[in-house]
């Protein structure tokens, strides 16, 4: 890494366009990697009624990017979700923001980078996840340092390999459509302990949902690249609600192409494997191996721009001055050539490798639910923001205000409540959730409740 000059602007660089931080966007959300993760567990877990689980979270989905546009309009900064909660809902609530997104961040990269062992088995067999985990972080650490401009490049490139990957799904499934789309509509089904095809319940559908909601996350990403975005108050809503539409669209139309044309259903709901059964029926061997090789990329791309989201989260609470003198100076150091925030960067990087050697369980555990309390509170930030004037300033109105923000704060205390059901991981994850935001409550009493000079400041250049 190259030595550390004084940086002219003394911030982060200004050099993307509303489309470079859509490319960075897309790839944190990596569509790609959550139909091949994501979608086979919602498909065990409400079979061809997977289809509506996912219409479903996609109206949440846009609700919810709504809010995020709303409140990222008003404070495009690099604190993200941090910044826009605590100039809404005041500063206690905006440290217990920071707090859960930056532990759950760092394990979410952890457990992203674990899966590029698995898909690049394909070719070498008997990798290490771990030890691939590791290096895919550090490699990702050192491309997420350098200039901003460069990243979006790049992850553009690498996106465009990913949407091929769901290009080609789609394609193999719609030339061989063996059922009718109405199907998914009125009759839903799902395999019973027989094996034998049954109707998938209401409850089923809207338990999956709860799932497909998190396949979709990522769009509010864009709030974190608003101090290196040209015109960020007036773009950066847009780039919200676009990424979510995108998003969408990349994961729902595979779905269902996969559950129109594949040959055997009953063999589709049964495989251990799902998209790759699919692949391997209507594709070959051969295909299934590309496609497998190409979600690696898609994998890689995603700890990229999730690396470069955290980087940015860490710097703006430096700056805020959130910890203690010689951190803050750190965290917040600018490198002079690449204009980026390369202390804070090391610092993610760093972190989520040791969080490679930590059980995939216990790292699904702890960062499981804290997006649905996220969420939550940017739900009640947006209202807050309208009746107290905090987002006066912002450039993009949620339509229809407050439904969108009231209908999805509903939506989470129901996904909620179904974790707080599921005795082996949803309820052990809430209480995760809690205990680390009752961590941030007694730093935030101890250190922060008194001190005059934190508070979470955006750069003057970002009014405009």
């Amino acid at each position: 890494m190259p030595s550390e000059v004084p940086n002219s602007s003394g911030g982060l660089d200004r050099a993307l366009n509303a489309l470079g931080t859509l490319m960075i966007v897309l790839s944190a959300v990596t569509p790609a990697s959550s139909v091949f993760i994501i979608v086979p567990g919602v498909i065990a877990l409400a079979g061809t009624g997977s289809f509506l689980s996912f219409v479903l979270a996609g109206v949440i989905g846009l609700f919810m990017a709504f809010v995020y546009a709303e409140l990222s309009s008003a404070y495009p900064t690099a604190g993200g979700e941090y910044t826009m909660i605590g100039r809404t809902l005041g500063r206690f609530w905006g440290f217990v923001t920071l707090v859960l997104v930056f532990v759950s961040i760092v394990l979410i990269i952890a457990v992203v980078a674990l899966g590029v062992g698995t898909y690049l088995g394909v070719l070498m067999p008997n990798l290490n996840a771990q030890w691939v985990g590791v290096a895919t972080i550090i490699l990702a650490g050192v491309v997420a340092a350098l200039r901003i401009k460069l990243n979006a490049f790049v992850t553009g490139i690498f996106l465009g390999i990913e949407m091929l990957a769901l290009v080609i799904l789609t394609v193999l499934g719609f030339i061989h459509v063996e059922r009718p789309l109405s199907s998914l509509f009125t009759a839903p089904q799902i395999l019973d302990t027989t094996n034998a095809l049954v109707p998938a319940s209401a409850g089923l559908i809207m338990a999956a949902t709860a799932v497909a909601i998190f396949a979709y996350n990522g769009y509010g990403a864009a709030a974190y690249f608003g101090e290196e975005t040209q015109d960020a108050k007036r773009s950066i809503g847009k780039v919200v609600v676009w990424a979510l539409l995108i998003t969408v669209a990349a994961e729902l139309i595979p779905l269902t192409a996969v559950l129109l044309g594949s040959p055997d259903l009953v063999g589709l709901l049964a495989a251990p494997q799902k998209i790759e059964y699919f692949l391997e029926a209507r594709g070959g061997h051969t295909l299934t191996v590309l496609v497998s090789l190409a979600i690696a990329v898609a994998i890689f791309n995603a700890v990229i721009a999730i690396v470069l989201q955290a980087a940015r989260l860490l710097f703006s609470s430096g700056r805020d001055k959130t910890w203690f003198g010689p951190i803050n100076n750190a965290v917040a150091s600018v490198h002079g050539t690449y204009a980026s925030p390369w202390i804070a960067t090391i610092v993610v990087a760093v972190l989520a490798a040791a969080a490679c050697f930590i059980d995939i369980n216990l790292l699904l555990v702890v960062s499981g639910t804290s997006l649905v309390v996220i969420y939550a509170l940017l739900c009640l930030g947006a209202i807050a923001g309208r009746r107290n004037g905090a987002t006066a300033n912002g450039h993009y109105r949620m339509p229809f205000f407050p439904v969108p923000a009231v209908l999805a704060f509903l939506a989470l205390v129901y996904v909620a409540y179904q974790n707080l059901l599921d005795a082996s991981f949803g309820r052990p994850s809430l209480m995760a959730t809690l205990a680390i935001m009752a961590v941030a409550a007694v730093y935030y009493v101890l250190f922060l409740a008194r001190r005059a000079d934190w508070t979470m400041h955006a750069p003057e250049e970002i009014a405009g």
